[in-house]
């Protein structure tokens, strides 16, 4: 058994890419940053920090390979912290406290997470 291709990746990529993308260009261009267009401001940039690194995510997976193999629940969840930390960076930075020590802290406390997450299916896994 082993990782599902990145081929069957690619319409959930480009359905969340494309809608986080044009959400971000429609909100950019045509509202005011009010506190409603701001929430949408994050959650399109979580839909197209994930469409745009699900297929990344998924190549890193089939290139090293663990075992047990990664399910596509585990890639998806991987590009959504993507997506989660690219969202969490932009708030830091709208509030000018975002600085390359906390966003590297911030990137080793997800891996940490999704490290410790695979670790837990790991020992529950029966072949």
């Amino acid at each position: 058994m082993s990782s599902p291709s990145i081929k069957k990746y690619l319409p959930a990529a480009f359905l969340l890419s494309v809608t986080g993308l044009f959400g971000l260009a429609y909100l950019i261009l045509y509202t005011l940053p009010t506190p409603g267009p701001r929430w949408l401001f994050f959650f399109f940039c979580v839909l197209a920090a994930t469409g745009l690194f699900l297929p990344l995510t998924a190549f890193l997976n089939i290139r090293f390979p663990t075992n047990p193999p990664a399910q596509r629940v585990v890639v998806v969840r991987e590009a959504s912290l993507v997506g989660i930390y690219f969202a969490t960076l932009s708030w830091l930075q709208l509030g000018r406290v975002l600085t390359l020590g906390l966003g590297l802290l911030l990137a080793a406390g997800l891996i940490l997470v999704e490290l410790l997450i695979r670790l837990r299916e790991r020992s529950r896994w029966e072949p």
